[in-house]
């Protein structure tokens, strides 16, 4: 009996499915384990709406701020600065500094810029304004995405849905409590501002209107602790989130937690400029609309690093240096629906699936035994390798399972048997025309070797595409139907060729072929 490279590799892929799969079947503590989908263990399912509109809004506040700033720092005249929905428009009082501040629009990306005499107004294209509302879309997957990951969750699913809708779906998800966290966590724009407190009017903030602050380009805020204390603000931020490089919680000196920021070189720049020439002057630092403290500014503070403080728990704190480390979001996100799946109706699931794999598996097993006889052996032992190897992949790579994954699963026993089906009936016509066993086994799987490349490589192809465009449970399903197919591959053709080359030998000196291959007579 010679050896051959096919039982070789065979028994290596036997080993390898065995070796990694068995942990996770029997859920022991070492190596990965298969993660379950939102199905399959219960979590939440949310379907989140984006107003991409307030995404332009923020853009042309964004505009405005870095225009004050230029024409600050240059000492350049401008009066009659107002911004809005559309644009930003201002009155620049020396003509001698025309051509400087149209370079400088100029660069802004997107930006139509339209100066008649000192008027000078700065708008969005359409083209710009579209291409903001698919980023503040793209942007938001991609935050939210981020702060899940951070957040602990295994194989958190964040994927668009439509044009303006996000679809999220978090597997382990099973008390209140953590169902709050992670809305509070989604949800929450982590939009940081350092804001210049009016000084000349913040006496008189309890006694004004927010329609007279937006006169004086002035806003009205809430502290973040007591909303009955009020902070009038410049509308135009100092510097916003977009200039963070990182939020870290700390401790102050009342050991009680803080988030510590810090900025990007041009934030750092705006910062020590701002505090340079406002000395004696209060700072405010605003994260979503609300004012966490207004210190005074003492002196000039270089290398653009802050700190929030506010009366939060730690667990509030490291939520809180997350959202702000993932990135603000570009426009609000609202609820659409949402559905809680229950860990009771994911084990109905696990039963239901279980029964119709075991079924299944069980039904070809004894069909290939009782039609193709010792034939049937080879190809059982191949398809249970073809399962061991299937769980053994996504234990490696930490896949997650889900209802339709395991779905997949149970379609591949099929396909799988397919393969050795076609194989078996080649071998067996060749057998029962009379030539001989090695011939009849090399052709056999020659001539049967263009039917399963062409079915599987097609289906490959066809899950492969699934996975791309697909989302959540289509995802799920085509990745068992891609992992089984390259392990059908692997056990139908190579490992049943090699058992047969090996046996070739006692099958040729039987003299009961039918019991080899189940021909009758």
């Amino acid at each position: 009996m010679k050896l051959n490279y096919r039982i070789v590799i065979f028994a290596l892929a036997i080993i390898f499915g065995v070796g990694y799969s068995m942990p996770s079947l029997l859920q022991t503590q070492g190596g990965k384990k298969i993660a379950l989908g939102l199905d399959l263990q219960g979590g939440l399912h949310m379907l989140l709406g984006v107003k991409t509109e307030e995404a332009t809004k923020s853009r042309i506040k964004s505009i405005a701020g870095s225009i004050k700033h230029f024409t600050t720092k240059n000492d350049i005249l401008i009066d009659s600065f107002t911004f809005d929905d559309v644009g930003v428009s201002f009155l620049l009082l020396d003509s001698d500094d025309t051509k400087s501040v149209q370079e400088f629009l100029g660069k802004i990306e997107g930006g139509v810029v339209t100066i008649e005499g000192e008027r000078v107004v700065m708008t969005l294209s359409a083209e710009e304004i579209e291409k903001t509302k698919v980023q503040a879309i793209d942007q938001a997957i991609e935050t939210i995405r981020n702060r899940l990951d951070q957040f602990g969750l295994s194989e958190p699913i964040v994927a668009k849905q439509g044009d303006e809708k996000i679809l999220v779906q978090l597997a382990g998800i099973k008390t209140v409590e953590e169902e709050q966290r992670a809305r509070e966590l989604i949800s929450r724009a982590a939009k940081l501002e350092l804001m210049a407190v009016d000084e000349a009017k913040a006496q008189r903030v309890y006694n004004m209107s927010s329609a007279e602050a937006a006169s004086y380009g002035d806003l009205i805020l809430s502290d973040a602790a007591n909303d009955s204390i009020k902070y009038l603000v410049k509308e135009i931020p100092i510097l916003d989130g977009g200039m963070l490089t990182n939020a870290q919680v700390g401790f102050d000196q009342n050991n009680r937690p803080v988030i510590n920021f810090a900025l990007n070189s041009e934030g750092a720049e705006l910062f020590g400029d701002f505090t340079g020439k406002n000395v004696g002057n209060h700072l405010a630092i605003v994260l979503d609309g609300k004012v966490y403290s207004a210190p005074v500014i003492n002196e000039r503070i270089g290398g653009g690093h802050g700190q929030i403080s506010g009366d939060y728990t730690v667990m509030q704190a490291k939520d809180l240096a997350i959202a702000l480390r993932s990135g603000a979001l570009l426009a609000p996100i609202y609820l659409m629906e949402k559905r809680s799946v229950g860990p009771s109706l994911g084990a109905d699931s696990i039963k239901a699936s279980m029964i119709a794999l075991a079924g299944g598996f069980v039904l070809v097993i004894v069909f290939m035994l009782v039609y193709y006889r010792i034939a049937g052996i080879i190809a059982n032992i191949a398809l249970v390798a073809n399962l061991f190897i299937i769980l053994a992949v996504m234990s490696l790579f930490g896949a997650t399972l889900t209802l339709p994954g395991m779905a997949g699963i149970v379609l591949t026993v099929g396909m799988a048997v397919d393969a050795n089906v076609i194989i078996s009936e080649r071998i067996r016509e060749l057998v029962y025309s009379g030539v001989s066993i090695h011939k009849a086994i090399e052709e056999g799987y020659s001539n049967a070797m263009r039917a399963i490349l062409d079915a599987n490589i097609t289906t490959l192809i066809a899950a492969v595409v699934l996975y791309a465009y697909g989302t959540g449970a289509i995802k799920g399903f085509a990745i068992t139907i891609s992992i089984g197919i390259l392990a059908s591959m692997l056990t139908a053709i190579l490992g049943t060729h090699g058992i047969y080359q090996m046996l070739e030998q006692k099958i040729s000196k039987s003299k009961n072929r039918s019991l080899w291959f189940g021909i009758k007579g």
